[in-house]
């Protein structure tokens, strides 16, 4: 009898969700319940499945609302009826338009399928309207409350047949009422003791039982016929019934046989090149793959991945295929992903089982700058397509802070709540009810955003399943996320954007540009990258800067404790750093047993003949299948339900359970005792959520050689490439440091010689424009273009004359020394430009038709210093390009060098170091501490932890030079320091302010 229910996905209006709403239902007898949330269909499909669970009969439909002004509900008859609901709500959101007041004119675009739909007008609008004519599928919603005025109404007799129940249902009680007025407060930026009426429900808008509808409209018996008579007309299903039924795109070509052909064809033609003589190994692992593929019919999957990785090799892009789809042979020999899983023994069964009712997991990455147009050739070659929609929800500090400027708090009262830093009892009752609904509305969907990497590539058009949006870039994006799409069989497609693939896509760029005499290289023979030595070296000496995946200090750190020297041992790094596998202290374990053939004897036989490569440990995803699969017994498709379920997910609880079971029982079956049963079971469910597939650890490995490739053998071009894509884990600043490492004379910006990004020319990098603050992109376009046409600038009065530009642009320019091809001081090019140039910054917009001789001025001498240069550099680039050492202010007292760290281990020292990076993190015990990486006064790295003890008293405050004192620590060969002290030394004064 309801057929205006709101979930909390009415955003910043409802109090609870769809399942609570049927929750509702069920405590209320009621059988028959419409969703009809305010401008959005997030939660229909799941509501629709639920409700079938629960032997409720599910109704759908939309809330049209101006704001919180109620036009009309629109209740789905059917599919059909659903999909122009959708039509019509995504064409007014989409284009930003105000929804018509007059219902008809809802559906004029979908004239054919208006009977399909149910259109309500709440009584007030029909009173207000004076409407009086109806079609047969528009209908007078009352409430309750509105029961006092129909007695009086003539709508009583005239349009008896017209009128249904609209009881609205948006809180469940006094406490829901609350929080609702809270988010209508938060959603309108107002004090809540100014919140207008008309921007809440009223108290009376929730449900009522069965019997008490019956007793509040007796007088009425006629309206609820009407409404029973239009909820049996209603029959919405999305065929989710089956939790195994997906409703992405079925076929790729026009028949499922067809599209057998053609993976099969794909795959033949493919063998080859990717096996030159194949095993029966390999013939074995195609056919199953190709058999299980078929059976579980997510061939398609395949095809249309290979279809979107296809059209990016046709317009030069490269793209890196992992996750767990870089398991599939299948994938690899089609030119998905680049990882043989023969070589690296991958399991297929954590790929694709029978137990496992979603499609292969595949991300594939791009470029950051082809990402988009990907995405396009998606949305243009597929007819079903959509962005992935993601809900930034309400986080508890977060909602505190709103709901005490609600109230009224002051900041410092807001500030101590939100940091929890208070005492129950010492706070009033305001602060109180801030805690108290802060909890309640914590984890509400607060505003709809787009998935970073989902696109839907769907059976039905994308209105079928819900309205959508459209953000800023352009491309349609439905209103429900990746919870709510798995669980009804919507599965997305992974289009990642990263900015690694950029760098190697313009290092060669760069490469030929700047080494024409070279061979074209090719960067996609990694076969050859993994045993070159002087590659390896770079992993094993922490020197991998600048290359994706593997630059980090805790990643550097990790690979010179492991002395890695070759791709499976960065494989097994990349997975090793993992949360799961270092909290669980098998890292350390792993490590000891590399180091140490004589420690892998500390490993239970068994878990060893079960994981002789990573010495009886548990690294990789997969091992949990090993171990599930031949410790306990259990089926392949079994040890991938008890993988996925250790992530949380599980595709059913009680099956996660049964698994549960059986490994525990099949265990004690073959006389394990319990202590080993549980030791190994804790092991699975410390790290299983958290460790890397092999196979996507493999596909990173391959990127990571491509760039270190070129790191070892084009170091200036590779690091102009980083600097140029937003560099990765250190700061621009650093990747100039790094550069200057390997042999690049860094050079600021020049009016002749630089571009927008940096440039190389021949072993000097010259900054490019776009480092300059405040320097305006219409500046450097009319420069760039300018001396692109007419060659370039001879002179300060050369520039003048060509480019139309302010004293304040030009001061910018002249500051950085970008006019030092003209041997002048820069104060005296400033007082040339001053009198050159109107000095409110007027200056003519038009080209000069001539040019005109300029006056010159005799001035007196006039200088600067290095000093003055670095703070000038500060300010405009912001960094230095002098060594920050020679700022220092300090006398500097007898100290080491990272590089004679190994010389007192265990003893403590001086270094200074120029701060890199640093990072706060946890102890074990949950206890704060702080990792941080310098540069000593050669360049060279070291790591300083601050423990818990000394983490408070020594903060670490900005960029600068510290002076470190420390006990140096010895892990398997990486020396670090334990911090007993640290102090930042002061730097010269900025002689500019005298």
């Amino acid at each position: 009898m309801y057929l205006n229910c709101h979930s909390y996905y009415s955003l910043r209006f409802g109090t609870f969700s769809e399942t609570d709403l049927l929750d509702l239902a069920e405590a209320n007898a009621i059988d028959t319940i419409a969703l009809t949330d305010i401008n959005n269909t997030s939660a229909c499909m799941n509501f629709v499945r639920q409700a079938k669970k629960r032997n409720i009969k599910p109704i759908i439909g939309i809330d049209f609302r101006n704001g919180t002004d109620q036009n009309y509900v629109g209740i789905a008859k059917n599919n059909a009826g659903f999909k122009a609901l959708n039509q019509f709500l995504s064409k007014h959101s989409e284009q930003k338009l105000l929804l018509p007041d007059v219902a008809t004119l809802l559906l004029e675009d979908v004239a054919t399928t208006f009977g399909n739909v149910a259109i309500i007008y709440p009584f007030e609008k029909v009173l207000q309207q004076n409407k009086i004519q109806f079609t047969d599928n528009e209908f007078i919603g009352v409430s309750v409350d509105d029961l006092r005025k129909l007695r009086f109404s003539s709508l009583k007799q005239q349009q008896q047949h017209k009128i249904v129940l609209l009881q609205q249902v948006t809180v469940r009680d006094k406490k829901d009422f609350n929080a609702h007025r809270l988010l209508r407060a938060i959603d309108n930026n107002t004090l809540l003791s100014k919140l207008e009426k008309t921007e809440e429900c009223n108290p009376s808008d929730k449900m009522l039982s069965l019997e008490e509808l019956k007793i509040a409209v007796a007088e009425f018996p006629f309206i609820l016929e009407n409404t029973k008579k239009l909820m049996d007309e209603c029959d919405v299903h999305f065929g989710v019934d089956d939790e195994r039924t997906s409703q992405n795109q079925k076929l790729y070509t026009d028949s499922f046989e067809n599209d057998c052909l053609l993976l099969e064809k794909l795959c033949k033609e493919g063998l080859p090149k990717r096996y030159a003589n194949p095993t029966p190994k390999v013939h074995a692992r195609l056919k199953t793959e190709l058999d299980t593929i078929k059976a579980m019919e997510f061939v398609s999957f395949f095809l249309i991945n290979h279809d979107i990785v296809s059209y990016a090799n046709s317009k030069g892009y490269f793209h890196v295929g992992r996750g767990s789809g870089a398991n599939s042979i299948v994938a690899y020999i089609i030119g998905i992903t680049d990882v043989d899983p023969i070589e690296l023994d991958l399991y297929f069964e954590r790929f694709i089982n029978p137990f496992r009712a979603s499609p292969p997991d595949f991300d594939i990455d791009f470029s950051w700058k082809d990402r988009d147009d990907v995405t396009a050739y998606i949305f243009k070659r597929f007819k079903h397509t959509a962005l992935l929609a993601t809900y930034n929800t309400f986080k508890y500090r977060a909602v505190v802070r709103e709901l005490g400027k609600v109230f009224g708090l002051p900041k410092e009262e807001i500030d101590k709540l939100s940091k929890h830093n208070y005492k129950i009892s010492t706070l009033d009752e305001i602060s109180k009810l801030v805690l108290k609904y802060g909890k309640l509305i914590e984890g509400f969907p607060n505003h709809l955003s787009v998935h970073s990497a989902g696109i839907l590539i769907l059976d039905q058009p994308v209105h079928y399943y819900s309205a959508t949006n459209l953000p800023p870039k352009g491309f349609s994006t439905v209103q429900f996320d990746m919870n709510i799409a798995e669980d009804v069989g919507v599965f997305k497609f992974d289009i990642l954007g990263q900015r690694g693939l950029a760098k190697i896509k313009e290092a060669l760029e760069i490469i030929a540009e700047n080494r024409p005499e070279l061979a074209p290289i090719e960067i996609t023979n990694v076969e050859a990258f993994k045993r070159d030595p002087k590659i390896n070296n770079l992993l094993k000496s922490g020197g991998a800067i600048g290359a994706y995946y593997v630059e980090s200090p805790a990643m550097r750190g990790l690979m010179q404790q492991l002395q890695t020297q070759d791709y499976l041992g960065l494989v097994a790094a990349s997975s090793i750093i993992r949360p799961g596998v270092s909290g669980s202290g098998m890292k350390e374990e792993f490590i000891k047993r590399h180091r140490n053939p004589e420690k892998r004897k500390e490993a239970h036989p068994i878990l060893y003949k079960i994981m002789p490569e990573t010495y009886g440990v548990m690294v990789y995803q997969e091992d949990v299948l090993k171990v599930a699969n031949q410790f306990a017994d259990l089926t392949l498709g079994e040890a991938d339900v008890l993988r996925r379920g250790m992530s949380g997910k599980y595709r059913s609880k009680k099956e996660f359970e049964a698994v549960e079971e059986k490994f525990i029982s099949n265990c004690r079956s073959k006389g394990y005792k319990d202590d080993l049963i549980f030791e190994v079971w804790n092991q699975i469910k410390s790290f299983a959520g958290y460790a890397f597939a092999k196979g996507h650890s493999a596909s990173y490995a391959v990127e990571s050689y491509q760039s270190l490739y070129l790191k070892c053998y084009f170091p200036l071009e590779f690091m102009t490439a980083v600097l140029n894509n937003g560099g990765g884990f250190y700061s621009a600043e650093h990747y100039f440091h790094e550069a200057r490492q390997q042999g690049a004379t860094i050079c600021l910006p020049c009016i002749n010689r630089s571009d927008h990004p940096n440039r190389l020319i021949d072993t000097s990098i010259y900054l490019g424009f776009g480092y300059l603050k405040n320097l305006e992109a219409y500046t450097i376009k009319r420069l760039l273009t300018e001396r692109q046409l007419n060659g370039q600038f001879k002179s300060l009065d050369d520039f003048i004359d060509r480019i139309v530009i302010s004293i304040e642009q030009l001061t910018i320019l002249i500051r950085i020394d970008a006019f030092r091809f003209t041997n002048k001081p820069k104060v005296e090019l400033l007082w040339q430009a001053i009198f050159k140039l109107n000095a409110k910054g007027k200056n003519t917009v038009q080209s000069k038709l001539f040019k005109t001789e300029h006056k010159q001025f005799t001035l007196p001498k006039l200088d600067n210093n290095w000093i003055e240069n670095a703070y000038d550099e500060m300010e405009l680039i912001g960094f230095p390009l002098c060594n920050y050492f020679d700022l220092v202010n300090e006398d500097m007292k007898h100290d080491v060098l990272a590089s004679q760290m190994n010389q007192f281990i265990g003893k403590s020292v001086l270094i200074y170091g120029n701060l890199v990076t640093t990072r706060f993190n946890k102890t074990s015990q949950g206890k704060l501490m702080r990792l941080s990486t310098f540069v000593d006064k050669n360049g060279d790295y070291f790591d300083a932890v601050h423990f818990t003890n000394v983490v408070n008293q020594f903060p670490i405050n900005g960029l600068g030079i510290y002076a470190c004192y420390g006990r140096i620590t010895d892990r398997f060969g990486f020396y670090s320091m334990s911090v007993v002290w640290s102090k930042k030394l002061s730097v010269v004064n900025d002689p500019r302010n005298v």
